[in-house]
C-alpha cells in the first residue's frame, strides 16, 4: 500500500532548510528576519517593487522614482562634497539624451575603481533624487554589459532581475536582493499552492476575491501587465485578497466572543436609584449630556440578561470615573459586589480616595487592596470580600490572583485597559459567574484600533468636558527660553496657583543626558524658585512617601510638583494650572496628553510649556506640533498612529494586538470593515459555527487564533 501524501499544513510547518536554496549557510540569515518555517517564508511578502519592464532614456527618468536606465562611463573617481568636505566615489554616466550622476558615500575605492572604467557601457537601477538642476543616484545596483551585448539580451538573459515589476524584500546582513528573488521566486512556484483558501465560497465571490494560492503568486511576483501605481499603493486585487482572509478570522473569532457573550446567562439587574439618587443630589455638580447617555447604555445593558461586556472611552478629564461609580451602586443595589482593577497604586489611591469619599456617605463599604499592603491588613480585606461584607473592591492586579474570592461579583470595572491584555480581563470575569464588564480608558483609541482589539466590545464614548473645563493652551519652548517658561510658573504661583514640573528619568545614569528629577527639584529649590515650596514625586518612593507628598500638593502646602510620568493618570489638583514638561521630545503623544490632562482640571485657564531637548527627531518634532494644535485626544491618537504604527502604538505584546503579516491597520481599514460584516453575519448564519460546511472555517479559526482570543473552547 502506498504512503499517503503529507497534509499540506504538515509541509506548511517544515522547516526553511526544506527549500530549495537555503542551505546551512543561508538558513540562520532566513531566522534573522524570524522566519522558520515554509508558511512564515510563503507571508514575507515584499515590500515595495521596482519596476524594470522598460529601459527608459536619462532624459526621461522620473524624480523621486526607482529607475532602469542604460549609460555609458563618462567619469570616475573619488571627489569632495562641497558642504561638509567628505570624501565620495563619483561615477557620471551618459547617454544620447543627457547624464547622471551616480555616487557612494560607504565604499572600498579599489573594489568601485575596478568595476568601472571609462567608455564602458553599464545598467544602472536606482532611486532618481534631484539637487538643484543636478540629478543623482546613490548607491545604485549597477550592472557591466559585455562588450556586443545589447540591453534588450541582458533583459530577456536575466528574467528574475530585468523585464518585469520586481519584488524588494525585507533583508538582514548577508542576504541580497539577488539572493532573495532567487530564493522566493522557487519557493512561491512550489510551495504556494499548499495553502488553502477556507473562506466560504459565498463571501469569495461576493468580495470577488482570489485563492490565496493565487494571491501569494501573485504579490510575490506580479503579472507584467499589473498597474504599477496600483500595486505601489496596496491596491492590488492579490493583496486585499490576502488582507481580507487575515482580518476575517480574526473578527471571526471577535464574533463569537460576542455571541457567547450574547447566549451566557448573565444577571438582570433592576435599576431602583436606591443609591444613584441619593448621590446624584449630593454632586456639586451636574452629568454632562454625554455622561448621562453613556449611563443610559451602560443601564440598558446591565438590565439585560446577557452579561454587559463594554468599552467606556472618554478623554482626560471628561467624568469616567463617576459614570463607573453610578454603574457600581446600580450593582451594589442589586446585592451584588463590585471589582474595580487599575494597573498602577497611584491610580488605584485615585480611585479610592474618590469610591471612599461617597460610599459611606450611602452606608456602603469600599476596601483598598494591593501589593504592597502589609500581610494582615490583606488577610483581613481578603477575609471580608469572600464574606460579602465588602460592596466594592479597588485594586491593583492583586485582585486577579488566587485567593481572591467574592461572595458575589456582579461588575467588573477595568481602568485603563490598555495595560492589561485580554486575559486579564478574562481573569477578572472568573471571579464570578458571568459578571458585567466595564472596560475604561482615557487613551482615546482611534476606531481602527478599537474594532480590532475590542471588537466583542460594545464601544460607549464620553464626547465632552464637564462646564467650565477649559482646553489648555500648549506652548513650546525652546531650551534658550527656559526663562520664559520660569516668568509664566512664578506668574500663576503669584496668583495662589500650583505648577508641575515634568522630568522623564528618575536619577541620572552614565549614558543618558537628561537632567535628573532629583537634581533638578534641588536646582529648582536652590537658584529658581528659593522662595517656593517645592516636592518631589517618583515611582522609586514607597507608596506612603507618595502619599504624602500628593496630599501635601492636593493641600496646597506644596506649590510645585517636581515630578516623573508617575503622574501621567489619576492626579486630580484643579489648583494646578501649568505643567512644564521637560525633554517632552522623549514622551510618546499618549503620554503627552496624558500628562497635560493633569492641569485644566479646575475652572482657570490652564497652560502645558513642552520644552524639547536641544536636538529631537523630526518625529519629535511632528509629535510637539500636534499637541500644539489640538486638545482632541481622538485627533492626538490618530496622529499617534499614523506616526508610530499599530505595533508600537499600545505595545503590541501587552495590548493583545495581533500580528498581522499582511494586513495594515492604517492602510487597510475599509478592508477591516468588509471583513468584519461579513466575518459577524457569518457566526449568525452558522448558528455560531456549529453547522456542517462551517467546520473547516472553524478548525482554521482554531488554528490561527484559539489561544490568542481564548477561543479553544468553542463548541
Amino acid at each position: 500500500m502506498p504512503p499517503s501524501a503529507p497534509d499540506p499544513q504538515s509541509k506548511l510547518n517544515q522547516s526553511l532548510s526544506s527549500i530549495r536554496g537555503v542551505g546551512p549557510r543561508m538558513l540562520p540569515k532566513l531566522e534573522k528576519l524570524g522566519l522558520q518555517t515554509v508558511e512564515d517564508a510563503l507571508y514575507h511578502l515584499p515590500l515595495r517593487y521596482e519596476d524594470r519592464r522598460t529601459l527608459k532614456s536619462i532624459a526621461r527618468l522620473i524624480d523621486g522614482q526607482q529607475e532602469v536606465f542604460v549609460g555609458h562611463v563618462l567619469a570616475a573617481g573619488e571627489s569632495l562634497t562641497s558642504r561638509t568636505r567628505r570624501k565620495i566615489y563619483e561615477v557620471i554616466v551618459g547617454d544620447d539624451s543627457g547624464k547622471i550622476s551616480l555616487k557612494w558615500f560607504h565604499y572600498r575605492k579599489s573594489w568601485l575603481q575596478k568595476r568601472f572604467t571609462v567608455n564602458q557601457q553599464i545598467l544602472v537601477i536606482g532611486e532618481v533624487r534631484r539637487f538643484g538642476a543636478t540629478r543623482e543616484i546613490h548607491h545604485p545596483d549597477t550592472e557591466p554589459l559585455p562588450d556586443g551585448i545589447e540591453p534588450q539580451q541582458l533583459l530577456q538573459k536575466d528574467p528574475l532581475n530585468f523585464g518585469l515589476i520586481l519584488p524588494v524584500y525585507p533583508l538582514t546582513e548577508g542576504l541580497s536582493q539577488k539572493q532573495a528573488r532567487k530564493i522566493w521566486f522557487t519557493l512561491i512556484r512550489e510551495n504556494a499552492c499548499l495553502i488553502e483558501s477556507l473562506l466560504p465560497a459565498s463571501i469569495v465571490a461576493r468580495r470577488q476575491l482570489m485563492p490565496l494560492a493565487d494571491a501569494l503568486l501573485q504579490v510575490h511576483w506580479p503579472e507584467k501587465q499589473s498597474d504599477f501605481s496600483v500595486l505601489g499603493q496596496g491596491r492590488d486585487l492579490a493583496r486585499k485578497s490576502l488582507v481580507f482572509d487575515e482580518f476575517f478570522y480574526l473578527e471571526l473569532g471577535l464574533a463569537l466572543k460576542r455571541a457567547g457573550v450574547q447566549l451566557e446567562q448573565g444577571i438582570s439587574f433592576k435599576v431602583e436609584h436606591r443609591y444613584t439618587l441619593p448621590l446624584n443630589k449630593m454632586l456639586p455638580f451636574k452629568l454632562t449630556d454625554a455622561q448621562r447617555r453613556v449611563l443610559g447604555e451602560i443601564k440598558h445593558d446591565m438590565m439585560a440578561e446577557q452579561p454587559m461586556h463594554r468599552l467606556l472611552q472618554g478623554d482626560v478629564g471628561s467624568g469616567k470615573t463617576l459614570v463607573a461609580l453610578m454603574a457600581a451602586l446600580i450593582a451594589i443595589e442589586n446585592d451584588t459586589q463590585v471589582a474595580v482593577v487599575a494597573p498602577t497604586e497611584i491610580l488605584v489611591e485615585q480611585h479610592f480616595q474618590t469610591f471612599d469619599h461617597w460610599l459611606p456617605q450611602l452606608g456602603l463599604t469600599v476596601v483598598l487592596l494591593q501589593g504592597s499592603m502589609p500581610a494582615a491588613a490583606k488577610r483581613a480585606a481578603l477575609a471580608a470580600i469572600a464574606a460579602g461584607e465588602v460592596d466594592l473592591v479597588v485594586g491593583t492586579h492583586a485582585v486577579l490572583q488566587t485567593g481572591v474570592e467574592f461572595k458575589r461579583l456582579g461588575l467588573g470595572i477595568v481602568d485603563e485597559q490598555h495595560r492589561f491584555g485580554v486575559r486579564q480581563r478574562s481573569l477578572l470575569k472568573q471571579k464570578g459567574v458571568n459578571p458585567d464588564m466595564l472596560v475604561m480608558t482615557a487613551t482615546p483609541i482611534p476606531r481602527t484600533l478599537a474594532m480590532t482589539l475590542y471588537g466583542d466590545l460594545s464601544v460607549s464614548v464620553i464626547d465632552q468636558l464637564p462646564p467650565g473645563r477649559k482646553p489648555v493652551t500648549t506652548h513650546l519652548i525652546r531650551n534658550t527660553q527656559r526663562d520664559k517658561a520660569y516668568q509664566l510658573i512664578r506668574k500663576e504661583l503669584g496668583q495662589g496657583r500650583q505648577a508641575y514640573i515634568v522630568y522623564p528619568l528618575v536619577e541620572e545614569s552614565e549614558k543618558s543626558d537628561l537632567l535628573a528629577a532629583t537634581e533638578a527639584a534641588n536646582k529648582l529649590a536652590d537658584e529658581i524658585f528659593p522662595d517656593i515650596s517645592i516636592g518631589l514625586l517618583h515611582g522609586r518612593m514607597k507608596p506612603a512617601e507618595k502619599e504624602a507628598v500628593m496630599s501635601a500638593f492636593r493641600r496646597g502646602d506644596l506649590q510645585i510638583l517636581v515630578s516623573t510620568t508617575v503622574i501621567e493618570v489619576g492626579v486630580d489638583v484643579p489648583n494646578a494650572t501649568v505643567m512644564m514638561i521637560e525633554h517632552a521630545d522623549r514622551f510618546g503623544l499618549s503620554q503627552l496628553h496624558q500628562l497635560r490632562g493633569r492641569v485644566g482640571r479646575g475652572a482657570d485657564k490652564s497652560s502645558c510649556l513642552l520644552v524639547p531637548s536641544e536636538y529631537y527627531s523630526e518625529d519629535a518634532g511632528r509629535r510637539l506640533q500636534v499637541m500644539v494644535e489640538t486638545n482632541d485626544g481622538f485627533r492626538i491618537a490618530e496622529a499617534d498612529l499614523e506616526i508610530r504604527g499599530p505595533g508600537d502604538f499600545l505595545g503590541t505584546r501587552q495590548a493583545g494586538l495581533p500580528d498581522f503579516r499582511v494586513a495594515n491597520l492604517l492602510k487597510d481599514l475599509q478592508v477591516l470593515e468588509l471583513a468584519r460584516q461579513e466575518a459577524f453575519a457569518y457566526v449568525e448564519q452558522t448558528d455560531r459555527l456549529s453547522s456542517l460546511e462551517s467546520q473547516p472555517v472553524k478548525e482554521e479559526l482554531i488554528r490561527r487564533w484559539g489561544g490568542r482570543l481564548e477561543l479553544a473552547t468553542i463548541g
